[in-house]
């Protein structure tokens, strides 16, 4: 029987892990550190290595996205097939995180003067 990644705990666990960090680093390096969903765009999204100072750590710009999920596909969790390089932006949007517009305005059905 496979792993379950249901709960928020099963998922950190697993991203913690020695296996995913060191495959997760090997996926990045063949997709050449680019983002794979700007590439078929014809975009190009990059890691450039930025610090944030608040965060106390290098900003996270490229992470490595299971295609088909972990939740419903615990069976390909570390399958290199279903794993691509994207960027954060790409990964938001992907699963419906889209930060653009993080605040409704609140005045847009007023009448305006």
């Amino acid at each position: 029987m496979s792993a379950e990644y249901k709960t928020e705990q099963q998922k950190r666990k697993f991203y913690d892990s020695g296996e995913w960090k060191q495959l997760r680093s090997k996926i990045k390096q063949r997709d050449n550190y680019e983002c794979q969903e700007c590439k078929r765009h014809g975009r190009l999204s990059i890691d450039t290595n930025e610090y944030s100072e608040s965060a106390r750590r290098k900003k996270i710009q490229l992470v490595v996205h299971h295609i088909k999920e972990l939740e419903h596909h615990p069976d390909l969790a570390l399958d290199e097939d279903n794993l691509e390089t994207v960027c954060v932006n790409c990964h938001n949007k992907e699963h419906g995180r889209d930060f653009r517009n993080k605040k409704p305005n609140k005045w847009q059905h007023d009448e305006r003067w």
